[in-house]
């Protein structure tokens, strides 16, 4: 060390080296800010850590079960949002939740006052007879309150329960490789005696307070009294309900005559089904929006659907895992009951 220049006085401190610089390494650097974080986190109480994870879990929830009384709103073609067609749909085998659902989406376009029209976009085989029914009464409800115009937009299959709920409807437009039709009715069942007896050795005991009570049953082969008697009860009343109401859907089209001689469950391609005037045009969806617009005096107009919203639930299968696993005691019970439906028997 060079202690040149230094003159040993006495109040005089000789000079010092200079420390070599301090390097802070990066890890070491984050970890701190991470420690700091950590240390606030943990100077919180513990009521206010609970409050933190249950709205975790609240928001998780959310999306999970897919806010399931929320609809979104698609935008079909673009308009002014002042005046929009609403499109409701229905889709797949027509059950009770179908009902539900579009009584949910005729809900929401009755409650915004921009919706002028609806059309009814239907691609269903058919269902069970009272979801179809209140399928048909809800639609008659909305006319009748709103006063709004409804028309029928068939695609792919629109028959039996499909076209059940489509003649609720002002007008019925088709493309042209629609299936429709299919008035009547269907029942069915399972006969489990051979399966039950021969091959489980089960011998079932039925204890009943009348003749008819079990009729038909699951456990017999059922007799040509019984055949008759669901007949009578069950096919021949639900049969007489959809002829009144398609006659009455079509009233200026087709007479009661012509309807009960189009109801023997036929099913018809949509040319077919416009000179059987069971439909009243064919066309696409632009054709529906421009015979809507026609009916309604609409100009220009933003045509949308409903939809539900993002589901975490419906992305990773969780809804139809669940559906597809439930066998429970109601389950069982419609397998082994017999059910009149308004439904396309294809398969």
């Amino acid at each position: 060390m060079d202690f040149q220049g230094y003159n040993n006085s006495a109040n005089q401190t000789p000079p010092q080296p200079t420390p070599p610089p301090v390097f802070v390494s990066e890890k070491k650097r984050k970890g701190g800010l991470l420690g700091f974080f950590r240390g606030i986190f943990t100077g919180f109480s513990v009521l206010i850590k609970i409050v933190f994870i249950l709205m975790f879990i609240s928001i998780i929830m959310f999306f999970v079960s897919g806010q399931k009384d929320v609809l979104m709103e698609d935008v079909l073609r673009d308009g002014p949002v002042g005046t929009k067609i609403a499109v409701v749909s229905i889709q797949d085998i027509i059950d009770a939740g179908q009902a539900e659902n579009v009584f949910k989406q005729l809900k929401a376009a009755q409650k915004d006052d921009n919706v002028k029209a609806v059309i009814l976009r239907v691609d269903s085989p058919g269902g069970t007879v009272s979801a179809s029914d209140q399928i048909h009464h809800e639609i008659m409800n909305f006319r009748a309150k709103t006063k709004k115009t409804v028309i029928a937009f068939m695609q792919g299959t629109a028959a039996s329960g499909g076209y059940y709920a489509s003649v609720a409807c002002e007008k019925i437009i088709a493309e042209p490789t629609t299936i429709t039709g299919s008035i009547g009715v269907i029942s069915s069942y399972l006969v489990l005696q051979s399966l039950l007896e021969d091959k489980l050795g089960v011998q079932p005991v039925v204890v009943k307070s009348g003749e008819k009570k079990d009729w038909p049953s699951n456990f017999r082969a059922p007799s040509d009294e019984e055949i008759q008697y669901i007949q009578d009860k069950l096919i021949k009343p639900t049969l007489e309900i959809f002829v009144n109401v398609v006659a009455k859907g079509r009233e200026s089209v087709l007479t009661m005559d012509e309807v009960k001689e189009l109801a023997d469950g036929s099913i018809f391609g949509a040319q077919e089904a416009l000179e059987k005037k069971l439909i009243d045009d064919i066309g696409y969806l632009d054709d529906a929006i421009d015979m809507i617009k026609s009916i309604a005096r609409i100009g220009d107009a933003q045509v949308i659907q409903y939809k539900r919203p993002f589901s975490l639930g419906s992305i990773m299968g969780v809804e139809s895992k669940q559906n597809l696993l439930k066998l429970d005691r109601n389950t069982l019970f419609e397998l082994g009951t017999p059910q009149t439906l308004y439904l396309w028997n294809a398969y």
